[in-house]
């Protein structure tokens, strides 16, 4: 069911709409924020701040270097194709500057972590994009705040290693999609079983969760996204240097 809807409260006493629509909002609107504390736990704000400015340093910029081709080839599946654009786990923003650059496009970017917020709008407005068609809303890959194919196409990136629920995630994404709409998804997943490279994702994986906002080392994304019921999938795969155990890395897009 979509978050955004809800049905119209009775109120005894006063029947009126505009009353009812507001009730009903207030509550949606409840529902929206006790479902982000059941998915993703509040941190404290010091960790929620420390987490966007490391996501924001240097610290993340070898890896975005050498995944920006990888980014650029994907990306284009977007010219002339995307008008309306949802970003899942959108965090700083780094991949704005690939599609964000039409004065006509509208972005909406989810994120579980407002402290991105002011990072996600910097990089928004360095991409071109116009500050009143860029919107950041604070919610969960489990539960978007937005209508039924409301949007051309949902981008995604390292998002589903940290989701709580994936399937649900998935789910979600080809809600919003409009028919024929675009998924674009980088993430990180699993390792072939046996391989020395998975037996230290094995051991590493509760530590990486802890200090890394939930994100799992161990996840089979790509088949879950093949198995997600999209239309179509073409996913690649890629080793990345300076990613480490992060390893192997895909991408790719879904149509609905």
């Amino acid at each position: 069911m979509s978050p955004s809807h809800c049905e119209f409260v009775r109120v005894e006493g006063d029947t009126s709409l505009k009353l009812q629509q507001q009730v009903c909002f207030q509550l949606t609107y409840l529902r929206l924020l006790l479902l982000i504390t059941r998915v993703h736990p509040p941190r404290p704000d010091w960790y929620e701040e420390f987490y966007a400015s490391v996501l924001n340093s240097e610290a993340m910029k070898s890896y975005e270097a050498e995944i920006a081709a990888y980014k650029s080839q994907l990306f284009t599946n977007l010219r002339g194709k995307a008008k309306k654009i949802l970003e899942i786990g959108i965090g700083t923003g780094p991949n704005l500057k690939y599609y964000a650059n039409d004065a006509d496009l509208e972005v909406f970017g989810v994120d579980p972590n407002g402290k991105m917020e002011r990072y996600a709008h910097e990089a928004a407005e360095a991409a071109g994009l116009l500050p009143a068609n860029f919107k950041f809303i604070q919610a969960v890959g489990e539960a978007i705040p937005l209508s039924d194919a409301s949007v051309d196409a949902v981008v995604g990136t390292l998002v589903l290693c940290s989701v709580t629920d994936v399937d649900q995630t998935l789910q979600e994404v080809k809600r919003v999609l409009r028919p024929g709409g675009l998924y674009l998804f980088v993430e990180h997943v699993a390792a072939k079983d046996g391989t020395l490279l998975r037996f230290l994702q094995n051991i590493l994986d509760p530590l990486q969760q802890t200090v890394s906002d939930g994100c799992h080392l161990t996840r089979e994304t790509g088949k879950q996204i093949f198995e997600a019921g999209f239309s179509g999938v073409e996913l690649s795969t890629a080793f990345l240097s300076n990613a480490a155990f992060i390893n192997p890395q895909v991408y790719g897009l879904a149509s609905k």
